[in-house]
């Protein structure tokens, strides 16, 4: 699998998007006036307590307050509370946590007014973004994030990812994490760090370490509500998350974030430094690489799919909705259960994709074609299981309803990304389809009209869309010859509005 990071910089925001053999996987945005990213730590000001919720309302400087559950305290909450003290007063000058004596954990069950007051300044982490008029979500059970492990201040607990499943490299891991890890800092071993060396391991938990004292340093100095450490920019955290042996490429447009990027890779992976390119031409990164018309293709309400299928997406205050379409193509080869399975099985492989790309949290209710085949069913579930298992968020993917409904539950950490993809009616009022996703369109329909055998084919498009298909040596016409072994007459229609297309059979009927 070939793996490329393609990263658009302007003057006020950054895009990230993630390709797998071409294929547009992720999206991301991340604005440059963005205080509130998943990750950051903040010294906070105690708002007020609220015993009805046993939470609080914590001031981290956003315009709403964030929001502190009792349990989401973490149960070192006293230590973490002496710890600030003392480092904010100067009475602590190493900033590990050697000689440093632990208080007696808070009781999981207590009462948030018992544990924090008003006014009281307190370490706290962002675990989840402003979302519409929800303040950040935040917890004071802080972690920092590495390449392969993830550093917990005031735990003595190694643990490892449940992702690796053979049980003598959990052990091994553990063994080492044990081996290195100092007094007073827990560690979770994430999943990318199967197989990794213990120098390796060494070195990202120095990197963490130093981190944290970095941190601690700036807390003297900090009047609350102040960040007091930052998440990796999004380059660097993606990178952290996802980079494997498989990425071939790791392009931007923006000088200095290649020479960010050259220095992370310089840390995490020398050898791979010559796959990161500075983009030069003059023609858009986004449109180079094919994106923009991915994104305008899977954004929209209804996404296509191979084989003629479609889903139609839609979004309520209180969850998300996939309707599963067979696109009411026949396959005189199969039966009505085997094609409903194969649609079914698209399908799912769409909607894990959709899922990341969209960043949709919450709950999603899937729709998927009938099955009345118990096997099938089965095999739906967990092909969808396997499609999901390469998120990185939470989630949790229920078995079919006797409806013949699958619920998804998924982590909503920051704000579902919503790309509005229909363009202004060159014809009349209202919107469209826009223009760079026809020809998906046309060649979709083109698929299920194969599948039939039909010959004598013809397209009637408007004259400026005619002109497109039919355009040089290597036109998109040739390659529909090449592909089918049959010749499509594109025929042009100045009468057309702008988008309409229809084929017709050898005897001048419209093929619906």
């Amino acid at each position: 699998m070939k793996t490329e990071l393609i990263i658009r910089s302007n003057s006020s925001d950054i895009d990230f998007a993630l390709l797998r053999d071409g294929k547009l996987v992720e999206l991301h945005k991340e604005t440059l006036d963005n205080n509130f990213s998943v990750g950051d730590i903040f010294l906070s000001k105690v708002k007020k307590t609220l015993s009805g919720l046993n939470a609080a309302f914590v001031n981290v400087g956003s315009e709403k307050d964030a929001f502190l559950h009792y349990h989401d305290l973490g149960p070192q909450l006293s230590s973490l509370k002496k710890y600030t003290h003392q480092v904010s007063t100067g009475k602590r000058k190493d900033f590990t946590l050697k000689g440093f004596r632990f208080e007696k954990d808070i009781d999981k069950h207590g009462k948030i007014d018992d544990v924090i007051k008003a006014g009281q300044n307190l370490l706290v982490q962002v675990v989840k973004e402003p979302i519409s008029t929800k303040g950040p979500r935040i917890s004071s059970e802080l972690s920092i994030a590495g390449r392969y492990l993830v550093l917990v201040p005031f735990s003595d607990r190694v643990s490892v990812s449940q992702k690796i499943t053979n049980n003598k490299e959990k052990e091994r891991l553990k063994r080492l994490a044990q081996s290195i890890k100092p007094k007073g800092f827990g560690v979770i071993l994430r999943t990318v760090a199967q197989g990794i060396k213990v120098a390796e391991l060494d070195r990202d938990l120095q990197y963490s370490i130093q981190r944290w004292v970095n941190m601690c340093k700036q807390i003297p100095s900090a009047e609350a509500p102040q960040k007091v450490l930052s998440e990796l920019n999004r380059a660097s955290s993606i990178l952290r998350d996802v980079f494997n042996e498989s990425f071939t490429s790791i392009i931007t447009n923006d000088l200095s974030l290649h020479q960010e990027i050259l220095d992370y890779l310089e840390r995490i992976a020398p050898e791979k430094k010559s796959i990161a390119k500075h983009y030069k031409s003059r023609v858009p990164i986004f449109d180079y690489y094919g994106i923009e018309k991915q994104i305008k293709s899977a954004f929209g309400k209804t996404v296509s799919m191979r084989k003629g299928a479609y889903l139609v997406i839609e979004h309520t205050e209180a969850l998300h909705v996939i309707d599963v379409n067979s696109g009411n193509r026949s396959n005189k080869a199969n039966s009505q259960a085997d094609t409903a399975l194969e649609v079914n099985l698209i399908a799912a492989s769409e909607i894990a994709r959709q899922l990341q790309l969209r960043d949709m949290g919450g709950i999603i209710v899937v729709d998927f074609i009938d099955m009345h085949i118990a096997d099938h069913r089965k095999k739906l579930y967990d092909h969808l299981r396997k499609e999901m298992s390469n998120s990185r968020t939470k989630h949790k993917v229920l078995p079919p309803s006797k409806f013949g409904l699958v619920q998804i539950t998924r982590q909503r950490v920051r704000p579902e990304r919503n790309i509005k993809t229909k363009e202004e009616n060159p014809n009349k009022n209202g919107e469209v389809e826009a223009p760079i996703v026809l020809i998906d369109r046309i060649e979709s329909k083109l698929v299920k009209i194969m599948e039939e055998d039909r010959t004598g084919i013809a397209l009637h498009v408007h004259s400026f869309v005619a002109s497109h298909l039919t355009k040089g040596i290597n036109s998109i016409q040739m390659k529909w010859f090449l592909k089918y072994k049959k010749w499509i007459k594109i025929v042009p229609r100045d009468a057309f509005p702008y988008l309409k297309y229809e084929f017709v059979d050898q005897n001048d009927k419209i093929i619906r």
